[in-house]
């Protein structure tokens, strides 16, 4: 498994074009490998007999702060879990973001709950308490609550607007390990809360996640749903769930405690790079650079920059066609459209031609359930400016040197 702390090329341009080292992955990790070998010659490589898995989920647990962690397989896994411990009915309307991929959205569809999506602050690109609140209903079952980008978004604010509902808050902290607000670490403010360990994520066992809750209920269907609903433990067991077998190898569990252990380092030095960045760009017009709110704190799993057409001739675009010129990876526009606008939403592909689970369900006024571009004026606009650089905490002082030299030139 590979290591984001092997030397590295002597090119700042070198690294940069990189989407390996971009992604945090290079060379295997003494203390991965080590951990591998103990799971090889144990002769236990599932989380059944291993060791790996439940001490991963310890680890976890106490390092968040939480008293119940569940790995699974995927990000895509832990939110279908999360989603499913809530106990969600068909036609239940989950309010989400539409600045994400189908693997976060999917699983509202396979519970058969409706994807509602709240618009963003065009900026930070994530949701915020206003959004969230003019989208609820009296079918609204949750809220999933994304932290783009490693920047939290208003999760306190989103909270208390959730509490005057009942609304119980799923945190997608995929992006955001070890981010805060208000001194508490995003993804065990809300009920649940996800974090992820895939390729490119802070921390990687290339793919897998982890789900942890405080509510001791919650914890117990999280970890019954993700071992295909059997009751394993039970004097009379049997299949009580409609579920899936989502559960971690333990040679995944034994590089995600690896990598684990070194995420605090990790996400430091990344921040001190992203502060070396933005003291360089503050007096450059025309970027708005990223920034937490007051009482927040970033962990830059990318670096978003939003870049005004109206100074910068070309907006986005124009800047990172320069920038690659210069052998500098980066992303315009982040994804080329809302998620509710990919054809599988927009013409409701998700079970055939029935159109489920929007058949049957009309909205409070008595129209049709649907999505529509010109709702979301803020995703548009982020989506439209904002120019999304790859980071690492490898990175070092002559690559944020580079990085900022070549931006100044290209605005």
């Amino acid at each position: 498994m590979a290591h984001p702390h092997a030397p590295l090329p002597s090119s700042p341009a070198a690294i940069l074009f990189s989407s390996e080292v971009a992604s945090g992955l290079d060379e295997p990790a003494p203390a991965d490998l080590a951990l591998l070998n103990e799971v090889v010659e144990s002769g236990a490589l599932n989380c059944a007999r291993g060791r790996q898995v439940s001490a991963f989920e310890r680890d976890v647990a106490t390092r968040l702060g939480m008293p119940y962690a569940r790995a699974v397989t995927s990000g895509t896994a832990a939110i279908h879990t999360a989603i499913a411990a809530i106990h969600v009915e068909p036609g239940d309307e989950i309010i989400t973001t539409p600045i994400t991929t189908l693997g976060a959205v999917a699983p509202i569809l396979y519970e058969q709950a409706i994807p509602v999506f709240a618009d963003v602050d065009p900026v930070s690109l994530n949701i915020t308490p206003d959004t969230v609140a003019a989208r609820i209903s009296s079918r609204t079952r949750a809220i999933i609550a994304t932290h783009l980008f490693g920047n939290p978004c208003d999760v306190a604010g989103i909270g208390r607007v959730a509490a005057q509902h009942g609304i119980p808050i799923i945190e997608d902290a995929a992006q955001a390990f070890l981010a805060t607000q208000d001194g508490r670490l995003v993804g065990t403010v809300g009920t649940i809360g996800t974090f992820v360990f895939a390729h490119g994520t802070h921390a990687t066992a290339a793919e897998g996640s982890v789900v942890v809750t405080a509510d001791a209920d919650c914890a117990a269907a999280i970890r019954q749903f993700s071992e295909t609903g059997w009751g394993y433990g039970d004097q009379e067991p049997d299949d009580y769930l409609f579920a899936a077998n989502y559960r971690m190898t333990d040679l995944q569990g034994a590089v995600a405690r690896a990598q684990l252990a070194n995420l605090d380092g990790r996400i430091e030095r990344r921040q001190h790079r992203a502060a070396q960045l933005n003291e360089r760009l503050a007096d450059v017009r025309g970027l708005t650079l990223p920034a937490a709110l007051p009482n927040a704190t970033h962990v830059f799993w990318k670096y978003p920059l939003i870049v005004d057409p109206a100074v910068v001739r070309g907006g986005a675009d124009a800047v990172a066609a320069k920038l690659k010129a210069r052998g500098i990876a980066c992303e315009p526009h982040y994804i080329q459209k809302p998620v509710f606008d990919c054809q599988v939403l927009r013409d409701r592909r998700s079970y055939g031609t029935v159109a489920c689970p929007y058949l049957r369900r009309e909205r409070q006024d008595g129209t049709s359930f649907r999505y529509d571009v010109a709702e979301y004026p803020g995703a548009i606009r982020g989506l439209m400016h904002v120019l999304v650089l790859p980071w690492s905490d490898a990175y070092t002082q002559a690559h944020v040197d580079f990085i900022a030299d070549a931006l100044r030139a290209s605005v």
